[in-house]
């Protein structure tokens, strides 16, 4: 260990400004909204602040790499220094950022629609025609007033993408189209992934949703029944609530639907961790957990519909893959996703989680916890199940992710 500090975990992203090679870091956990530009040359002594390198290292790492240039040593406290005002390093000014980030998020009853004027227009007319492009007819294009409502049982379950909406608008168009003509749920509950990670297998919130069409509300009697099945704290890092886009783009989909009139349960799922004996330590905590799950989702006195935001396959070099993307590994990972799929829409959770995890789960498919959790919640209650679309998309960072969208009924 050396006393530099350690950087975050971080998410490099390459860019070209101006006809020049950077990398842009942004923080995935949301503590910071900030964007930092550097060089490759700047990037790879940030990487190197990984607490195993003094000074001395990271400029004896540089020269092995850049043909024998060591930077000074001012250059590379300039690096650090640029790194820690912003937060991206595990200094007191972060933890100091931290503890504000947090007392507001906490403090505030209402999760913020974060990705709004962002990832899709924050403007109500705008919006509308933006995702009214999703829901295909025909005629082509179609918007809701052009589809009919269902007025039976709603579906039991949906699987539907949590890309973003711009490679994955046609695949949202046909699982939300599937359920706004099955019928309107009473309660959703939503299952979506905490990528930031978590302490803990699933993440609970009290906070209701908004969006740019209005606040969803969360369910708080539910969450109260969930939250003493615990054998944890589930609001330990309720913070993972904050950045995560999983359950935000499922609860802007049903305020297109249904406007604000169905409740939610918003639950983030942060297993399987990686860690196999983490996982086994908490498979009856899981259990138990999801029994309850099933519990509210076979309420006799009101429809519920579970909803995973889940996507598939991410593969390529962005996600740590050392080979390149070919037609053949595209067919690849497609032959292994449908036939994952098939456990899916057969409604067996303990067969799709083996299956997946059969290779140690080498696509690393993001959506296995909650399509999981989803299944066993519904175990038993799911009399078919149909795969209604599939997709798999361009990663803009060397790779590619596929999405699917399926009905449990």
């Amino acid at each position: 260990m050396t006393d530099l500090p350690q950087i975050r975990p971080v998410e490099p992203m390459p860019v070209t400004i101006e006809g020049q090679d950077m990398i842009c870091l942004t923080d995935p956990q949301g503590y910071v909204e900030e964007q930092i530009m550097l060089s490759p040359a700047a990037f790879f002594i940030a990487t190197c602040l990984d607490g195993t390198h003094d000074i001395e290292g990271i400029q004896y790492e540089f020269s092995e790499v850049f043909g024998g240039f060591k930077p000074p040593k001012e250059e590379i406290l300039n690096i650090i220094n640029s790194l820690d005002e912003i937060g991206f390093l595990f200094t007191k000014h972060f933890t100091d950022i931290k503890e504000q980030v947090e007392n507001t998020f906490r403090s505030n009853p209402i999760r913020p629609a974060l990705l709004a004027g962002q990832a899709y227009p924050d403007k109500i007319p705008e919006l509308r025609k933006f995702l009214d492009a999703f829901f295909l007819d025909e005629q082509g294009p179609g918007c809701l007033e052009r589809i009919t409502p269902g007025e039976g049982r709603p579906l039991r379950g949906l699987i539907a993408p949590h890309i973003d909406f711009e490679r994955g608008g046609k695949v949202y168009g046909s699982a939300y189209r599937k359920l706004y003509e099955s019928g309107k749920p009473d309660l959703v509950i939503l299952f979506g992934v905490a990528h930031s990670g978590a302490a803990t297998p699933f993440v609970l919130t009290r906070k209701h949703f908004e969006t740019p069409l209005g606040i969803l509300q969360t369910d708080q009697e539910a969450v109260t029944q969930l939250e003493k099945a615990c054998a944890w704290n589930p609001y330990a890092t309720e913070i993972a609530h904050k950045m995560e886009h999983s359950i935000e783009f499922q609860a802007l989909m049903l305020a297109y639907l249904y406007g604000t009139d169905v409740p939610i349960i918003p639950i983030l799922c942060a297993f399987p961790s990686g860690n196999p004996g983490r996982m086994k330590q908490e498979e009856e905590d899981i259990s138990s957990f999801l029994e309850v799950c099933a519990a509210l989702a076979n309420d006799k006195k009101r429809n519920v519909t579970v909803i995973a935001g889940a996507d598939l396959s991410h593969v390529g070099k962005h996600f740590g893959d050392d080979i390149d993307i070919s037609e053949e590994v595209i067919a690849k990972v497609k032959k292994h996703d449908l036939a994952d799929l098939e456990q899916v829409t057969a409604g067996n959770a303990e067969n799709f989680f083996n299956a997946v995890m059969a290779d140690g789960n080498e696509r690393h498919i993001c959506g296995l916890g909650c399509i999981y959790a989803t299944l066993t919640t519904l175990q038993g209650h799911v009399a078919s199940g149909k795969l209604l679309s599939y997709d798999c998309a361009p990663d803009p960072v060397d790779g590619i992710v596929s999405f699917a969208s399926i009905s449990l009924e």
